[in-house]
């Protein structure tokens, strides 16, 4: 482990080789990325409760609300490979925090918003600072955690970004209905400014590969401690396991955004339902089930790994195909009381799904090239599939009703289970073995 060797036997030297030393502190990591991604997730889910009161005050159309989920989604996306590999060539303590008060900043700027350009800047901008934040933590959690807690520590971790989800759904809406939607950003941004600054002297920055290295169930992939930027984009686009899983991801991410960015507004119209009690069951429902879901997904994960190779896209698989028909009848139903526990069943399988998503992608990706690889599925997920769906749904609700425009979503998800599929059983053993090989035989990657 290396943070500010040069501070040496000082102090705060001392603190920090303690810290390093105490056998739960990987877990204290998980504890405070926790926190970190809860307010990722809170600013962004905001704006998506306060959609009726923009459409009100700003007479704005379905595809114009549409275009401020997916601004953020194509700078977020775009940046994305970009803060990959920044992140495999910094320290990722410094990515995760400088984001976080960046896109803090921001959150609390967009509360100064007068017009829909403006708002739509702000809502762009803010993914340059959230980018950084997943290739980063992601690459930092699998240096702490092996294979045999790997999935349960990101599970814990995805749990984060549900109740970051319902925390911003329901508390942008009861403050923007009491006091207006600008004071949700502004609650928001001081809050995420404040973490940052808490959290500077306790988040330490791991080795590279140290948990490879010393799990007895980790492969020699650690030994690949720097890749330069040609290779790592080689290795990443020649393994069809990590393809399959990122074009699987686009897939999820569309149904996800679908949920995310136009379920509030949903329910809002067709239930009649008010401001907050719209962005309240929008979000409490599946996401409440996403929280319970997941640390299982994780954990069955994890056990199934210890069997088969393929355990954790496995486990991925089912969950899409799953979730897939509870999508489609979310559409369908004519009353609140049936489409809310088709939005827990929906929620659930989106968990287990949620729970794996890099930590199966790194099977076949050596921790030198992690951030990249976590970059580049961000790219892919959230230009692809994230910043599509907001302007998609709202152009096929538009045309045919958002009801319609709801169940297709459904096929997405069969979609993305056929390619996890393709993936784990068609490539993941090739991928293993050439891989593995390949390192072993001469230290690095040709």
């Amino acid at each position: 482990m290396n943070d500010h060797p040069a501070l040496g036997d000082s102090w705060i030297g001392r603190q920090r080789k303690s810290l390093l030393s105490n056998r739960h502190y990987k877990w204290y990591v998980v504890g405070m990325l926790w926190w970190i991604s809860f307010f990722n997730y809170a600013d962004r889910q905001a704006v998506f409760s306060v959609f009726p009161l923009l459409k009100e005050q700003m007479e704005l159309s379905p595809v114009e609300l549409g275009l401020l989920g997916s601004a953020f989604a194509w700078v977020y996306g775009l940046g994305a490979p970009f803060a990959g590999l920044v992140v495999d060539r910094v320290r990722r303590k410094t990515a995760i925090l400088g984001g976080l008060h960046v896109w803090s900043v921001i959150c609390l700027a967009t509360a100064s918003s007068r017009t829909f350009a403006q708002l739509l800047l702000f809502r762009a901008a803010e993914g340059i600072g959230e980018t950084f934040y997943y290739p980063a933590s992601m690459s930092m959690l699998s240096d702490y955690h092996g294979n045999r807690t790997r999935s349960t520590a990101l599970g814990i971790h995805q749990t984060s970004v549900y109740a970051g989800t319902i925390g911003g759904g329901f508390f942008a809406g009861l403050i923007g209905e009491h006091y207006g939607w600008q004071w949700s950003f502004v609650v928001f941004g001081l809050l995420g400014i404040l973490l940052g600054v808490l959290l500077h002297g306790l988040l330490l920055e791991p080795q590279r590969g140290a948990a490879d290295a010393v799990d007895p169930t980790g492969s020699p992939l650690a030994a690949i401690q720097r890749l330069p930027v040609r290779v790592t984009l080689k290795l990443i686009w020649a393994t069809p396991t990590a393809c399959c899983l990122m074009f699987a991801f686009m897939c999820a991410m569309f149904v996800n955004m679908v949920l995310l960015s136009w379920m509030p507004d949903f329910l809002h119209v067709r239930f009649h339902l008010s401001v907050t009690r719209a962005a309240l069951y929008a979000t409490l429902f599946p996401q409440l089930a996403s929280m319970a879901a997941a640390p299982l997904g994780g954990m069955l994960a994890d056990w199934l790994r210890q069997r088969t190779p393929t355990g954790r896209i496995l486990v991925q698989a089912f969950a899409v195909m799953c979730g897939a028909p509870f999508v489609f009848f979310c559409g369908r139903v004519e009353s609140l009381g049936e489409i809310l526990p088709l939005l827990a069943a929906w929620g659930a399988f989106k968990g287990f799904y949620d729970a794996n998503i890099f930590a199966a992608v790194y099977e076949v990706i050596p921790p030198a090239a992690r951030g990249s690889t976590a970059g580049f599925m961000n790219m892919v997920g959230w230009l692809a599939g994230g910043a599509t769906a907001p302007v998609v749904i709202g152009y096929i609700a538009q045309h045919r009703g958002m009801p319609f425009a709801i169940s297709s979503a459904s096929f997405f998800y069969i979609a993305s289970g056929v390619l996890l599929l393709v993936g784990g059983l068609v490539f993941l053993k090739r991928d293993l073995t050439g891989l593995r090989a390949t390192v072993v035989k001469t230290g690095h990657l040709d």
